[in-house]
């Protein structure tokens, strides 16, 4: 019993682990923010080239 009670407190104590899951946190973190620009990019290039379709169909309505 007394080893299960050491090795439970041990396993506790040990702070290998903790940093891996900071590592993680880190870059899942990093992927969100990539994520979100990557759409946030994506939508004003979407209007950009609708834009760019509308002149090209019709040139009239692009002004100059």
């Amino acid at each position: 019993m007394e080893k299960t009670f050491l090795a439970t407190r041990n396993f506790l104590r040990d702070e290998e682990g903790v940093t891996a899951i900071e590592y993680g946190l880190i870059a899942a973190l990093i992927a969100v923010a990539v994520i979100a620009t990557v759409y946030l990019v994506g939508q004003q290039l979407n209007t950009v080239f609708a834009k760019i379709k509308t002149c090209l169909t019709t040139p009239a309505s692009c002004g100059t």
